[in-house]
């Protein structure tokens, strides 16, 4: 049961980013290199990174319950646990629309924001820095040295990822989502294999 769930996790990793990939380069009016990954929770088509939000964010959450017992490190369990918790709820609070996204909405960033698109800020915010504190962790608490040096790589990474998107986002820079879509990849393909390491593990 417990490879089970962890395997589980390492699906939802993966399967986010699929999943927002094909959605990008497929939306009509959506621009990938600008425009950010919550963003396509709008519109149309919007439930499908809605529901790309929570089906993942939750079953990475149980695939980090079993982290605990697998790797022998509960911190470790409990950052997963948080950066899950926070995909689910990045998909329960929507962003508002801006940037010129969904098609017809004004290219500028407006001055006042939904209760809602607050408090996806918040749960975005618990996202990229819970990701790179698991990774740190983890560069501490597994002993084999692969590990420890792949995970301190993705946890600087994580980190110089997170604020160079704060940073685009904040400029609305005309690749934002492309520099947050390296900072996703980067992060996430490393939780998925961190999964099926544990799998392995515990197998």
């Amino acid at each position: 049961m417990t490879t089970t769930v962890l395997w589980l996790g390492t699906l939802g990793s993966w399967l986010f980013v699929v999943t927002f990939v094909l959605d990008g380069w497929t939306r009509p009016g959506y621009r990938p290199v600008r425009h950010a990954v919550s963003a396509l929770a709008l519109g149309p088509r919007g439930w499908v990174q809605g529901a790309n939000f929570i089906v993942c964010g939750a079953a990475i959450t149980a695939g980090a319950v079993a982290v605990a017992g697998a790797l022998g490190s509960v911190p470790l369990a409990v950052v997963i646990g948080v950066f899950g918790l926070s995909l689910v709820a990045s998909g329960v609070f929507p962003m508002d629309p801006m940037r010129g996204y969904p098609p017809g909405t004004s290219e500028e960033t407006p001055t006042e924001v939904s209760k809602a698109h607050k408090l996806h800020d918040y749960a975005g915010a618990l996202v990229f820095f819970a990701l790179p504190a698991a990774a740190l962790i983890a560069a501490f608490v597994l002993p084999e040295t692969g590990w420890k040096w792949y995970s301190a790589l993705t946890a600087a990474a994580g980190t110089a990822g997170f604020l160079a998107f704060g940073h685009a986002w904040e400029t609305d820079h005309p690749k934002a989502g492309l520099v947050q879509r390296a900072t996703i990849v980067v992060g996430w393909v490393w939780l998925g294999l961190l999964f099926a390491h544990a799998a392995d593990v515990s197998g």
